[in-house]
């Protein structure tokens, strides 16, 4: 039996259903698990009330642009897109809202269950990513799925549907900016004096800008992530969906169907691989008495958990890699059930392949630039025996060659999934489908990719409690530990993210160039060329702004941790209490100020661009911002995850360890990449997808342009 796009569509909203299910029960279980005694308590609340205050004044500015840009949007073109567009923002933000309502409460009993083994800390921690990464896949089905189904019929249901994918970038890029402006500003102040300044240990409760540190790793790292990758998901899908929508012959045949029942079994194969690290725990006993499937399923995590008993990090790894692959191998199958049930060419298949296989080899090249193990960040370690100077240059470099794999496993996907669709289908409409789709199935594990990612702010944060709580030392090293982890499987999950904005970019443009009606494009046109530099020019401007946003609100951290220092008695000593909530305070304003001028930029320069040089201008725009913002991107992120892990290394004792003069060259590395890598660097494959659905979206207002020749 053949599905057609409605039954896909109740698919995919059924399985976003089950996903909340999901979300409800592991919110049980996580919030079961012991918050440790009353000091750790206290420490958790403070981060708690932190991260709450700074997210409900973000929101509060994010809330006036969305009205403005929805007024906008009524006005100029249509109420239905509109409504769209701040659904799409409602729905990010309460993903992005929920994972940092979990995260900030699974810190402190990640770091009483550390207490007790490795493992148990790992199952705490990566249960509250889970939560975040099945958050993220089923606020977005059931927000698209609803749309479509209410506008189902309206031959414009997918234009206004665009609308859900601007809302929910734009909440990303506010999210991701104004997020990592202030943990990155809190993280920087706190080591440039703490550790550097005054040579006590991270997270040290004496250093004032502790507490705005461990609240920028869950407004940051946690909600900014959650966001960011809500855009993401969401906007592989709806460029799917729209160009499938040209190729669609009224049939059965459920192009547009497609993408939401990929996501569907998504969703399935992702409560695999979560269970294969948290999976219930049951005896043997009751193990015989189970399905062959809850067989597989119980000996696979019971084998996880024994590695994870006597960890060390090479095993951790090793176990979150099995989840994330056998959660691809399920996906395999279910996607080839679902395009044979679809009606659809056994080629797509094979792109839903080539998209998991790539998204899989990009994870694996930047796991391989970023891990302390491997050779790369071995070599910045190295560097730091000779100073900082040394550290930044083979950090840079180490960034730059990074560049390279990513580019070419991403353009032979790209190839190889347009010569798959036009094989299908015969026409180049089918090919630029394909690789819509690819990016769909590079992002169809999502639940569990962002579940590896999302814990490890959580260990961090179980790290600082630890510290502040005065537990055992081998605690903070079993949180150290799952932290180190974290910082490997951040980068893979930014490479997942970076690689799936490039092809949904791609089929994005594609689908602006449809919606805009452009029927040719002319490198050598008069206004193309101009269009092309300032798109390639846009990454750069943008990461600028947001790089020297970190420095400035990081100076004001410095200057504030010194006074402390200096007028405080006792503090340095122990006895006299330092003023947290000025730290936090200090980073929420500079955040809250310096988060508006890049996200300005990106919705209003297509527009400008389109209005003043042209339809086909914009196009060149969009080409040149997704070439430069990926190699940068790919840059900033792998380069800032191995300074880091470098330091990481040394601070387990190699080359003097902490305090040394190597030490102190990595802080200052690790100072210059955390912009990199949790500020700049994930930002930028929002601006790439930002600006294209803007563009498609404002696709109609497009003429010849004001300057056309």
């Amino acid at each position: 039996m053949l599905l057609s796009t409605s039954a896909s569509i109740v698919i995919a909203l059924l399985m976003g259903i089950a996903g909340v299910a999901f979300v409800l029960w592991q919110l049980k279980r996580v919030f079961a698990y012991d918050q440790g005694n009353e000091l750790m308590r206290e420490i958790g609340t403070a981060i708690q009330e932190g991260a709450s205050a700074f997210l409900a004044r973000e929101y509060r500015v994010i809330a006036v642009f969305v009205a403005i840009v929805a007024t906008v949007i009524a006005v100029f073109l249509q109420w239905q897109t509109a409504f769209c567009f701040v659904s799409g923002a409602i729905a990010s933000a309460g993903a992005g809202y929920l994972g940092m309502y979990v995260a900030v409460r699974a810190n402190t009993r990640t770091a009483s269950a550390a207490s007790r083994g490795l493992h148990e800390g790992l199952r705490v921690a990566f249960g509250s990513g889970a939560i975040m990464g099945m958050s993220v896949v089923s606020f977005s089905l059931i927000g698209m799925t609803l749309l479509f189904l209410i506008f189902n019929g309206d031959p414009n249901q997918l234009t206004y549907i665009t609308g859900f994918g601007f809302g929910a970038s734009s909440i990303a890029l506010f999210a991701r900016v104004g997020g990592g402006i202030f943990t990155k500003a809190a993280d920087v102040g706190a080591d440039l004096v703490g550790k550097i300044e005054k040579g006590i240990p991270e997270d040290d409760p004496r250093n004032p800008a502790v507490i705005a540190d461990n609240v920028g790793d869950n407004v940051g790292d946690v909600a900014g992530m959650g966001a960011d990758l809500f855009e993401s998901y969401s906007g592989s899908i709806i460029a799917a969906a729209t160009l499938g929508a040209a190729l669609g012959n009224g049939s059965t045949v459920a192009y547009i169907g497609l993408p939401f029942l990929v996501a569907a079994v998504g969703v399935i194969s992702s409560l695999f691989g979560i269970y294969m690290v948290i999976g219930k725990e049951r005896d043997e006993s009751e193990a015989a008495n189970a399905s062959y499937y809850s067989k597989s399923v119980y000996y696979l995590s019971q084998y996880v958990a024994k590695i994870n008993e006597n960890a060390s990090l090479e095993d951790l790894l090793t176990a979150l890699r099995r989840s994330v692959w056998g959660a691809s191998v399920v996906v395999l199958g279910l996607t080839l059930l679902a395009v044979l049930m679809s009606g659809l060419h056994f080629n797509y298949w094979l792109v839903i392949v080539t998209g998991l296989v790539a998204g899989n080899a990009i994870a694996y090249v930047t796991e391989y630039f970023t891990s302390y193990t491997e050779k790369p960040t071995l070599a910045i370690a190295e560097a730091t025996q000779t100073g900082a100077a040394t550290t930044i240059i083979q950090g840079l470099a180490v960034g730059m060659m990074s560049t390279a794999l990513p580019v070419l496993i991403t353009a032979f996907a790209i190839l190889i999934s347009i010569w798959l669709g036009h094989k299908a289908d015969g026409t180049l409409a089918a090919g630029l489908y394909a690789v819509a789709l690819a990016g769909v199935g590079m992002l169809s594990t999502l639940g569990v990719t962002l579940a590896t990612d999302a814990y490890g702010p959580v260990a961090d944060n179980a790290g600082g409690i630890a510290e502040m709580s005065h537990l055992p030392e081998e605690v903070r090293q079993r949180t150290d530990a799952l932290d180190s982890l974290g910082n490997t499987t951040a980068a893979t999950g930014k490479g997942f993210a970076i690689g799936s904005a490039v092809l949904t970019a791609l089929a994005l443009i594609a689908a602006y160039v449809s919606a805009a009606k452009i029927e040719s494009l002319d490198i050598l046109a008069p206004t193309m060329l101009p269009g092309l530099l300032i798109g390639a020019m846009m990454p750069y401007l943008f990461s600028a702004l947001t790089m020297m946003a970190v420095g400035k609100a990081a100076h004001e951290i410095v200057l504030e941790v010194r006074r402390q220092f200096q007028e405080i008695p006792g503090l340095m000593e122990g006895t006299g209490k330092p003023d947290y909530k000025t730290c936090v305070g200090i980073s929420t304003e500079s955040a809250l100020r310096e988060m508006i001028l890049p996200g300005a930029l990106a919705v209003l320069v297509p527009i400008i661009v389109g209005h003043v040089l042209g339809k086909e201008a914009l196009a060149g725009l969009l080409i040149g911002t997704l070439l430069s913002g990926f190699l940068l991107a790919v840059m900033m992120a792998n380069a800032g995850g191995a300074w880091d892990n470098a330091k990481k290394y040394i601070e387990t004792g190699e080359y003097g360890g902490k305090g040394s003069d190597s030490h102190k060259a990595s802080v200052v590395g690790d100072t210059v990449g955390d912009p990199f890598k949790d500020t700049s660097g994930p930002s930028l494959n929002i601006l790439i997808k930002l600006m294209t659905i803007v563009s498609l979206v404002f696709a109609s207002s497009f003429g010849s342009g004001w300057l056309s020749f």
